[in-house]
């Protein structure tokens, strides 16, 4: 029990002796020192009440803060202990979920939206140490390395794109629109400037576009693969929605279920877009950081992110500024925009003719990211027994919804027409 807590009982029990002695009309000389001594416990056991109180408060604090941060890690270490492969045999065979693994799905199941077994996105998003990843089917007799199929890399992430999780609903970001004006007042009764109106624009997340991958199984993969069929299923299923989501970002036609990416949604966002009509230079990509220091939206050149294409990287490499000293228009580049990355995913191939691409010039400012990448919940993961029930198969489909919005179209630039 706390010290407060004691004491506050014995002045309790003080004050009801006390009670009892006060009302006699006439107390003996012992009832009488009976109170100045009750009386001087409960001014002794008030002070100490309230030192007990002071000492307690720093330790109720310290326990606050712990509760606050004991859900999060402790959610976590059951995501670290996931079993993919669980899940797989309990949709195969039926097999009862244990450990960690049942923990997490009945937890995600008491939320709701799942059809089939909700598997969280953290799970599949990590990549164990010591996992051995196949591109078909490994023999418990004899398992060897497979090397994995090729996927691009994903740029969102280092173009500054933030990505969030929304348990449920929708999420919007009031974005500042009006221009407030600021100026002298002329004269000793005159106004100052204005008055503007303080306006915003909202920004919403909605969960209205679904994203996802499909694997079929034989039956043999799945009684063969063992256990090794866990660390194949992620990292194919990790790596292909990684691609879809990237490519989402920037090249999301808005149409057919996509979510609208930056290059489309340019207008929409209010992101300027320039036709450079001529080949890849420094001062090419200079005039446009000119153009985010001269908006506010970014303070040097090294603030901003550049994504461009392999074929646009080779241009540049190859285009000797100083024949002298052998620098290249990429030599220069590099140098004052230090945050360059190439893709061939995130953007489309080069077309027209001359060919031409496109590059995209991002920055955070004030803290606010140039878009955001939103995921509801985690991935559904889904089992069909029917459609390959004839061979004794199994198809999954994991399905995970996403959505994507520019806050602020001032702070991306598209370039259009580099040949």
């Amino acid at each position: 029990m706390l010290e407060s807590k004691k004491l506050e009982l014995r002045r309790s029990e003080i004050r009801q002796e006390l009670a009892t002695l006060a009302a006699k009309a006439e107390p003996t000389e012992d009832e009488v020192r009976s109170m100045e001594s009750l009386d001087r416990e409960y001014r002794t056991a008030e002070v100490r009440y309230r030192a007990a109180l002071v000492s307690e408060d720093q330790e109720r604090r310290e326990a606050g803060a712990d509760l606050e941060t004991r859900e999060g890690r402790e959610w976590d270490d059951l995501v670290s202990g996931f079993e993919l492969r669980q899940a797989v045999f309990h949709l195969d065979e039926g097999r009862a979920f244990t450990g960690k693994t049942a923990e997490v799905i009945e937890e995600m199941r008491s939320a709701g939206g799942y059809r089939g077994v909700p598997v969280p996105l953290a799970a599949m998003l990590e990549t164990r140490a010591g996992e051995t990843v196949a591109g078909g089917t490994p023999n418990p007799m004899q398992t060897m390395p497979i090397v994995d199929r090729l996927f691009a890399q994903t740029v969102a992430g280092r173009m500054g794109v933030a990505t969030i999780n929304i348990g449920q609903g929708e999420r919007e970001y009031p974005v500042v629109s009006s221009s407030i004006a600021a100026g002298w007042a002329d004269g000793e009764l005159a106004n100052v400037a204005g008055p503007t109106a303080f306006t915003t624009v909202d920004k919403s997340l909605a969960p209205d576009s679904n994203f996802g991958v499909q694997l079929r199984m034989s039956r043999k993969a799945l009684k063969q693969s063992g256990a090794g069929l866990e660390a194949a299923m992620r990292r194919d299923m990790l790596n292909a929605m990684q691609v879809g989501l990237d490519k989402a970002v920037f090249l999301g036609s808005g149409a057919n279920g996509q979510p609208l990416g930056i290059i489309p949604g340019a207008a929409t966002y209010g992101i300027p877009s320039t036709d450079a009509a001529a080949a890849a230079t420094y001062s090419l990509f200079r005039d446009a950081a000119i153009r985010f220091m001269l908006a506010n939206a970014a303070a040097s050149p090294a603030d901003v992110r550049l994504l461009m294409r392999p074929e646009v990287w080779g241009d540049l490499d190859g285009a000797i500024f100083d024949s002298g000293s052998g620098i290249t228009e990429w030599d220069r580049l590099s140098k004052a925009m230090p945050n360059t990355v190439t893709t061939s995913n995130a953007l489309d191939a080069p077309t027209g003719s001359p060919l031409a691409s496109t590059a995209v010039m991002t920055t955070t400012a004030g803290g606010l990211p140039p878009a955001f990448m939103a995921i509801w919940g985690g991935i559904d993961l889904i089992r069909d027994v029917y459609t390959d029930a004839q061979s004794g198969g199994l198809r999954l489909t994991g399905i995970v919804t996403a959505d994507v919005t520019v806050p602020r179209g001032s702070q991306i630039e598209i370039i259009t027409g580099i040949e």
